[in-house]
């Protein structure tokens, strides 16, 4: 644990004041993934028992009718919403991790700036931001194979080493480079190239067995790269969603935060707090607009990480981002946002203790069984799992009180 703040993020038109968003923005996408889906999914589950409505069982979408009332659509459409596209395609559930990764990227033009101004005086070291960004790198790949069951020893054939945390670290860790070493319109080259590139080779270098530009689960070049050197278990089988060379793409997801972070903290008089959000708007609808025209030709696909899917998963976090950024920051409304601040101050932390180092379910059933027990059975689950989330708050709000977080 570590008394400092997570971020130094800093409002530019009031040198104060943290950067509230960025935190609550996180700690928005990480609830979904530590209780927030088992609620709704509960909540549609409810719903799905009191008309016998059908799931699909290759996409697990629930099917409605006319005889859903307008709030249990509602609750079925953000359950459907909740599961990740089987292959091509994009849902809410499919934005959470580049979302992470784009907040990780808005982050480091804040978190960077002390090492630029010793660069600037010229008494910098180049050395220990780098010992500290490849430390940082290792400590994610190293945690991110535990939480997939390292220390079950079922053997290295069945140890999954890719994993979440290693592609933040990883995409993170070469966003870091690039943005440390380059100018912004070198960094902009960067990203496209990266993009461009991945793709090219995604079309054209054929696949043994396969040819070139097979784009489906066993036959596009990431899932053959995967098979071909990634050690140990694949999740898939025939692929990993974390494989090896679809993080390079993930690099261009913390370089669009990148650079929405240095648009925010620019003090140039030419841009008001007015022109940033619009500016922000602008970006993030251009993105979406670029990422379904490049999808025509490389289709948006989360787990191939395409560039199509960089750009349209980019454009909305950007306008998340700005929408957070407005009613937080701008407008100072924070205290409606304070659960989610709790969440993104140490989102690493829970995310680790959700996936297996705690058992939050049985917590709940603890705490709360007995109430649980007299709801009807079709509802059990969204008691459960909104004591999962009390649970979390009251241990994130205590570390929150304390200062205390995990700093990796």
């Amino acid at each position: 644990m570590d008394t400092l703040p997570i971020t130094t993020a800093v409002l530019p038109d009031q040198k104060s004041k943290r950067l509230i968003s960025l935190d609550a923005l996180r700690g928005f996408d990480m609830f979904w993934i530590v209780s927030g889906e088992g609620i709704f999914h509960g909540l549609a589950n409810g719903v799905k028992e009191k008309y016998a409505l059908v799931q699909n069982p290759k996409d697990w979408t629930i099917a409605t009718n006319e005889h859903l009332s307008m709030l249990e659509r509602i609750l079925i459409n953000i359950s459907n919403q909740l599961h990740h596209s089987p292959w091509n395609g994009f849902t809410f559930y499919d934005l959470i991790f580049p979302l992470f990764i784009f907040i990780s990227g808005v982050s480091m033009p804040f978190s960077y700036q002390k090492y630029f101004d010793q660069k600037k005086a010229g008494n910098h070291s180049s050395k220990a931001i780098y010992k500290a960004l490849i430390k940082r790198t290792l400590i994610l790949i190293l945690l991110g194979i535990i939480v997939n069951g390292l220390f079950k020893w079922n053997g290295y054939e069945n140890t999954r080493f890719a994993s979440v945390l290693a592609r933040i670290g990883l995409s993170t860790f070469f966003a870091a480079l690039i943005y440390l070493n380059f100018s912004l319109p070198k960094q902009i080259i960067w990203f496209f190239s990266i993009l461009i590139a991945y793709y090219l080779i995604m079309v054209y270098v054929p696949v043994p067995h396969f040819g070139g530009g097979i784009l489906t689960p066993e036959g596009n070049l990431s899932a053959y790269i995967d098979r071909l050197l990634l050690p140990g278990k694949l999740h898939r089988v025939v692929y990993d969603p974390e494989g090896l060379l679809s993080t390079i793409p993930a690099i261009c997801s913390a370089m669009m935060g990148i650079f929405v972070g240095t648009f925010i903290k620019s003090a140039s008089p030419l841009l008001n707090t007015s022109k940033k959000l619009a500016g922000l708007f602008i970006a993030g609808t251009l993105c979406l607009i670029a990422g379904l025209v490049w999808g025509l030709f490389f289709p948006v696909n989360k787990t191939m990480w395409t560039s199509s899917f960089v750009l349209f998963a980019g454009g909305w976090s950007i306008l998340l981002f700005t929408i957070f950024y407005y009613i937080i920051d701008v407008k100072s409304l924070k205290k409606w946002s304070m659960p989610f601040v709790w969440i993104g101050t140490n989102s690493i932390l829970i995310y680790i203790c959700a996936h297996g180092l705690f058992n939050f379910e049985s917590t709940s059933q603890f705490l709360f069984g007995g109430l649980i027990s007299d709801m009807p059975m079709a509802w059990q689950q969204v008691g459960l799992w909104t004591g999962v989330l009390l649970v979390q708050l009251l241990l994130l709000k205590f570390l929150y009180d304390k200062k205390w977080f995990l700093k990796i």
